[in-house]
C-alpha cells in the first residue's frame, strides 16, 4: 500500500466511524421517545385497572407519536443502509444530485449540532459521474465539514452543481466567512490524497464565498 492509500484508508475508518456514531445517536433519541411513550401508555393502562376512565384521544395521540418515531427510525436506518453499501464498488456511475441529498441529510445531525444548515439546490436535470462512490462522499463530507467552519453569520452552505464540459463542479455557497477564516492548509494531506484518487481539484473564491470541487465524469483508472 502506498503512503496516499495508506492516508484514504485511514481517513475512510474515520468517516465510517464519525458517521455511524452520529446515526446511532440519532436511533438512540429515538429509541428514548418511544420508550417514554411507553411509560405514558403502561400510566394509563393502570388507571384502567383502577377503573378510572382515559381519555381516547390521549390515546391516539400516543400511536401517532409512537408512529411517527417509528418511521423516523426506519429512514434512518435505511440511511445507514445506503451509507454501508457505499463501498460496495469501488467504480459506478452515481448521480451527482442524489449524492448531494444524501450527504446533506447524512450529515444533518453535525450541522444542527454546529448551527448550520444544509440546503442543496437541485440541477435541472440529472447530472451523473463515473467514480467510486465512497471516495466521493468522503471528499464531500470534509468540504461540508471545512465548510460549515467558514459559513459565517449567514450559518448556511448551499450546495448545487453544475456540468463543465467532461467534468462537473460541486459548488459549496453562502460561506460569508471563508475571506476571513479560510483556512491556507485546506486542503490539506488528506483532501489531497482523495482528490488525486478521483482525479479532482479543489478551488475557492474568497471575496465570492464560494468553494469549487471540481471532478471528472470519468475516474482516472
Amino acid at each position: 500500500m502506498t503512503e496516499r492509500w495508506e492516508i484514504i484508508a485511514n481517513q475512510g475508518f474515520k468517516f465510517i466511524g464519525k458517521m455511524n456514531a452520529s446515526i446511532s445517536h440519532e436511533i438512540k433519541n429515538v429509541l428514548a421517545i418511544i420508550n417514554e411513550n411507553a411509560g405514558l401508555l403502561e400510566d394509563l393502562a393502570v388507571m384502567t385497572e383502577k377503573g378510572m376512565t382515559i381519555d381516547v384521544e390521549r390515546l391516539k395521540a400516543l400511536a401517532r407519536k409512537t408512529r411517527k418515531q417509528v418511521k423516523r427510525a426506519d429512514t434512518i436506518i435505511t440511511k445507514m443502509n445506503d451509507f454501508a453499501h457505499s463501498v460496495d464498488e469501488s467504480k459506478e456511475k452515481v448521480n451527482i444530485g442524489e449524492i448531494l441529498v444524501f450527504m446533506a441529510a447524512l450529515s444533518e445531525r453535525l450541522a444542527a449540532m454546529r448551527g448550520v444548515k444544509i440546503r442543496v439546490v437541485p440541477p435541472e436535470r440529472p447530472i451523473t459521474i463515473t467514480t467510486n462512490p465512497f471516495l466521493l462522499e468522503n471528499i464531500i463530507w470534509l468540504c461540508l465539514d471545512f465548510a460549515m467552519d467558514v459559513a459565517g453569520k449567514g450559518k448556511t452552505v448551499e450546495l448545487d452543481t453544475e456540468e463543465a464540459g467532461k467534468s462537473i463542479n460541486i459548488r459549496f455557497a453562502e460561506l460569508k466567512g471563508l475571506a476571513e477564516t479560510a483556512d491556507p492548509m485546506f486542503p490539506a494531506d488528506i483532501e489531497n490524497a482523495l482528490l488525486i484518487a478521483l482525479g479532482g481539484r479543489i478551488v475557492t473564491d474568497q471575496d465570492a464565498g464560494i468553494m469549487v470541487l471540481a471532478l471528472p465524469k470519468e475516474i482516472p483508472r
